[in-house]
């Protein structure tokens, strides 16, 4: 018999926390979203259909057990729903906020596919999580005994790294994280605007770690301030979770303009900001959109970010120009709701095709309109141009958020010895993430390339197995010898 708490999808519509007015979020950097309120939250949870077949963990990186905590959550039973969504993730409140919900647990939620409306998962297991926050049910990191002194290195600090910290941790191992920013955190810091993540969700996160005995080294360069082989001899294993950070470039004419910028190097800016640093590219105007014509080159999550950065800080117009069409593009369709609320304009099957400058100064962008042809080996049909049907729109800040690529390695981490993939990216094994190089593992974008924050989450608790396990070989090997 179905439990009464559950299974009431036909009883009760879908319904998303209530977002703040247009012009008042326009205005600031807070999310957008209200967050729920306990009834609700446990309403929404009532929704789920318990199905034999929960596509909704299948189809999340860390397969989380969505049934069962919504089901606590739906009974009221919180802290066990916060308990049980913390068992498979670290960060479960910020996955909750910046996951694609809609390509992922949601857009496969079999109530989804009856016509009923999906779960909100995100937005509980956000609900759930702050709750824990707020209430004292988040545990300081318990190291186990230690474990003979054997230390780990990380190099970055972005969800890969300090998932890994925190696993590693817990089983007693000494961990230092090295990275080169001011703050740890990564893209989820610097990269991603605090309207979708505010800082603070973050920051509390790194704390715990803190607080937990994990030593953070803070505008430390591997490469500058040491070689990957010095960190290899300071530490028992070594974890490279560097991410990828070297923008893809738009080749056309006047590409190198003044006034055209990458996307990250706009996105930190803006952050910087809101953290209340002293940013000189700025304060100076070269990063900040306010008054002027914004043009954005590209149509994943980041160009999102930056179309919907660019409103906040008064643009003059924000344009988004994405080659293929609305239902091919790669981010998500939430975002680009929210963005076309804002009063984003999208200028769908549609490429740069130059940026006109006067005085070495972007001043528009002519573009040309595009179809999609035949699919490539990816099955994606590839866009082409439309003949005879250019067009130019005024522009003087042209963003580029084309993705992103691996840095040089080779360079910074003597990649002659370390192994890399032909796109640069750290070669790893699948099962083990283990390099070529004994004791030391890789894991997260710089090695499945820019990816999701969840699919790094996953990677980082995947990769702090795969090294406990070969640092107990190794200490084991030693006990043997002696």
């Amino acid at each position: 018999m179905a439990d009464s708490q559950m299974l009431k999808f036909t009883q009760v519509d879908q319904a998303y926390p209530a977002k703040r007015t247009i012009s008042a979020r326009a205005e600031d950097f807070l999310e957008i979203a209200r967050p729920f309120i306990l009834a609700k939250a446990e309403e929404q949870s009532s929704r789920c259909s318990q199905c034999g077949v929960p596509f909704c963990q299948v189809h999340c990186p860390l397969h989380n057990h969505i049934p069962d905590w919504l089901k606590l959550t739906a009974e009221g039973r919180l802290q066990e729903a916060y308990e049980l969504s913390n068992a498979t993730s670290t960060m479960p409140e910020i996955c909750g906020r910046i996951c694609p919900q809609d390509r992922l647990c949601e857009g496969n939620c079999v109530i989804e596919q009856s016509g009923h409306g999906a779960v909100t998962i995100g937005s509980v297991e956000k609900f759930i999580t702050d709750l824990a926050w707020e209430e004292g049910w988040v545990q300081p990191l318990r190291p186990l005994a230690d474990r003979g002194g054997q230390s780990v290195g990380i190099i970055g600090a972005g969800p890969a790294g300090l998932t890994a910290a925190e696993y590693l941790r817990v089983k007693g191992y000494t961990v230092h994280v090295y990275d080169r920013h001011d703050r740890a955190g990564g893209l989820l810091t610097y990269g991603i605007p605090g309207f979708k993540l505010e800082k603070h969700v973050v920051m509390r996160r790194v704390q715990r770690l803190q607080e937990g005995g994990i030593h953070f080294h803070l505008g430390y360069e591997v490469g500058r301030d040491a070689t990957l082989e010095e960190l290899r001899e300071r530490h028992d294993a070594v974890l490279i979770a560097t991410g990828v950070y070297r923008a893809r470039d738009v080749e056309v004419a006047g590409a190198d303009a003044d006034g055209v910028v990458p996307a990250l190097d706009y996105l930190i800016a803006a952050n910087r900001v809101g953290f209340g640093d002293d940013v000189p590219a700025f304060r100076n105007g070269t990063l900040d959109a306010a008054d002027r014509d914004v043009v954005v080159i590209g149509g994943g999550d980041t160009a999102m970010d930056c179309v919907r950065t660019a409103v906040r800080q008064g643009a003059s117009s924000v344009t988004c120009l994405y080659r293929r069409d609305r239902a091919n593009m790669p981010g998500s369709q939430r975002e680009v709701m929210n963005a076309e609320e804002e009063g984003v304009r999208f200028i769908w099957l549609s490429a740069p095709e130059a940026f006109v400058t006067h005085d070495g100064a972007a001043v528009a962008v002519r573009g040309r309109r595009m179809r999609l042809g035949a699919a490539d080996a990816s099955g994606r049909r590839m866009p082409e141009p439309e003949p005879e049907s250019d067009f130019q729109l005024n522009g003087n800040l042209i963003i580029k958020a084309l993705g992103f690529d691996a840095e040089d390695l080779a360079g910074d981490f003597g990649g002659a010895r370390l192994a890399l993939t032909r796109w640069g990216t750290v070669r790893a094994d699948g099962a083990t993430l283990a390099t070529n190089l004994p004791g030391v593992f890789a894991a997260g974008d710089i090695v499945r390339g820019a990816s999701l924050v969840v699919w790094a989450v996953r990677e980082g608790r995947d990769v702090a197995q795969s090294m406990h396990k070969w640092l107990a070989s190794q200490q084991a090997a030693l006990l043997q010898a002696a």
